[in-house]
């Protein structure tokens, strides 16, 4: 079941995983991986440019890791198959340091609006109570205190992706009793988010990181869409796949332009002629087309791309490497 799981979704798994049982062991300078790594408020002492693609991949608990997991198993293995291994971790890594970016920005209007530390200098010493009492430290190293952890934002950003690139397929989410439409599940897990983020204060999720992370990706993906010539369109799965059926288009009787083609032989030569695709010839090449994607989408969601033959093999593989 594993090596049915797409290369880059099956090696972010196994980074994530491994990185949290290293996080037990790893010692640096009597810091561990997760200070070392994990993001932190760009004015603190401790914070490196690096942190923002580090932070992704450390996780506080056993369940911070499972279920940030289990969701890109069950919905990256989808996208990265439809995108293709180069797309889908640009799309993730851009995302989550989108995600770590608008965490910075929220934890910067927190630094502003609390009086009692904008008015400070980083160098201050102020005092702060610890497990042995009251201490003293610099207002910077205090600020290393404020710092993000986990795949979240960038898992909350595939979660957009689903929901954009299958609007209307249908998923069970728990504790509703009947499917919901892709579309509904990613906007209302969107509305939890803001709701979280405005009543919610020192519960420890980084809510707008989340937010952010969604944010960041329908950025890329409105894009990718409008850019003149890509073939990635987002309104569903099926347009992505538009663009292939002009080099498939032999099979259903037309040429690489759309056109209709029809030879009239004249006794020693043959003379080929085209005329403009009319629209019931281009409909039915679309329905076509739209109709076996249909069949290749909805047999990787049931038996997984191992299922699929060559030839259809070929064709996602040709898609996804189309420019």
């Amino acid at each position: 079941m594993f090596r049915n799981i797409p290369i880059i979704t099956r090696n972010l798994l196994i980074i994530n995983v491994l990185a949290f049982l290293a996080s037990f062991v790893i010692d640096f300078g009597g810091k561990d991986l997760n200070d070392w790594g994990a993001l932190h408020f760009f004015m603190a002492s401790d914070f490196h440019l690096y942190q923002f693609v580090t932070y992704q991949f450390l996780h506080g608990s056993f369940t911070h890791l499972f279920f940030n997991m289990f969701a890109l198993w069950m919905f990256g293995c989808v996208i990265e198959n439809v995108w293709g291994p180069k797309r889908f971790i640009f799309y993730y890594i851009f995302c989550g340091i989108g995600a770590g970016i608008c965490q910075e920005l929220v934890q910067y209007v927190s630094y502003l609006t609390d009086p009692q530390l904008s008015a400070l200098e980083l160098t201050t010493a102020i005092p702060v109570h610890t497990g042995h009492g009251i201490e003293t430290m610099m207002l910077s190293e205090y600020l290393n205190g404020w710092c993000t952890i986990g795949a979240s934002g960038a898992v909350y950003a595939i979660l957009l992706a689903f929901g954009m690139t299958f609007p209307n397929e249908r998923i069970f989410i728990f504790p509703l009793p009947v499917p919901i439409k892709a579309k509904w599940f990613v906007m209302i897990y969107a509305a939890i988010e803001l709701f979280s983020a405005a009543a919610s204060s020192g519960d420890g999720v980084a809510h707008m990181a989340h937010i952010g992370g969604m944010l960041f990706g329908v950025m890329l993906i409105l894009y990718w869409r409008r850019r003149p010539g890509d073939v990635f369109k987002m309104n569903s799965a099926r347009q992505f796949f538009d663009r292939w059926g002009k080099k498939s288009s032999h099979s259903a009787g037309f040429n690489h332009t759309g056109n209709t083609s029809y030879t009239r032989n004249s006794g020693f030569s043959s003379q080929t002629y085209t005329r403009p695709e009319d629209d019931m010839e281009y409909n039915a090449r679309k329905k076509a087309r739209q109709e076996e994607i249909d069949r290749i989408l909805d047999k990787i969601r049931k038996s997984g791309y191992d299922s699929l033959s060559k030839e259809e093999k070929l064709r996602l593989f040709e898609a996804s490497k189309e420019k």
